[in-house]
């Protein structure tokens, strides 16, 4: 077994981790050395994921769950606890994005963003902090978004909930730096080969009248490196704010954005 990795015999615990960031996170971390325990809402996909993660040699193991319900994250919280004692890092990855003009946002679709992707780390952090707190260790990453750093035009419920995220992860990371728990959010603009993208060009390009080519063009023109981030990238950073080397970080949003905000 390779010596010196950064999170050898670590039990991490990543949402939405069959697809995108985080299963490009799932992948950094099992090249470290940790033990994963995987959700999502379709099983399917996060058994190809164990199937790529085996070589490595971690303990892998999956649960589907959906994240914005209060007794599903229980039993999800409570099988990786049966699984592997306790969770040394947790990585709230899970959300969903659906676009719209604000004064077209129906109640539900509104609903459904807000619970995934903020009561979604809401429920699932208090339910992984109790363990944390009495060790007086612990690592918790939120995937937040630049939108929850800028305003953008017809996805405001998407942007309310990262906002949401960031303040959430202020707070908790105060609250919390008394007991050795690091939380900090990663903020990507947006990310190749994600789940997220289709939606942005399928629906932006209805409402705006242009054509997706074009709807592309217009948005790498405003980043300054010309290209979208890309997930391995954002799995690095996950991994430093996992690892020991950021220990004296905590209530911090870091933007990765290839130059696209400064804030």
């Amino acid at each position: 077994m390779t010596q010196g990795r950064k999170l050898e015999k670590r039990n991490v615990l990543i949402t939405g981790g069959s697809r995108g960031i985080g299963r490009a996170i799932a992948h950094r971390f099992a090249e470290e050395g940790a033990n994963l325990f995987l959700c999502a809402r379709r099983g399917g996909p996060l058994e190809e994921v164990v199937t790529e993660l085996q070589p490595f040699g971690g303990k892998i193991a999956t649960h589907v769950a959906d994240v914005s319900d209060q007794r599903s994250v229980q039993e999800m919280v409570q099988h990786a606890l049966n699984e592997f004692k306790q969770i040394d890092i947790l990585v709230n990855n899970a959300g969903i994005y659906i676009p719209n003009r604000f004064v077209d946002y129906s109640l539900e679709e509104f609903d459904q963003v807000i619970k995934v992707n903020l009561y979604g780390v809401f429920l699932v952090t208090q339910a992984v902090l109790p363990g944390m707190i009495e060790r007086k260790k612990g690592k918790v990453i939120n995937i937040a978004s630049t939108a929850g750093k800028i305003g953008t035009v017809n996805q405001s419920a998407y942007n309310a909930s990262k906002h949401g995220v960031i303040g959430l992860t202020r707070c908790v990371g105060l609250e919390m730096a008394a007991f050795n728990i690091n939380v900090n959010a990663i903020c990507p603009s947006l990310v190749d080969e994600t789940d997220m993208l289709k939606p942005f060009v399928e629906k932006q390009t209805k409402i705006l009248r242009v054509s997706g080519e074009d709807l592309l063009k217009q948005v790498v023109s405003q980043v300054p490196m010309h290209r979208f981030v890309h997930p391995e990238e954002i799995a690095n950073l996950a991994l430093y704010l996992a690892s020991d080397e950021s220990d004296g970080m905590t209530a911090q949003s870091i933007a990765i954005d290839c130059g696209r905000t400064m804030v």
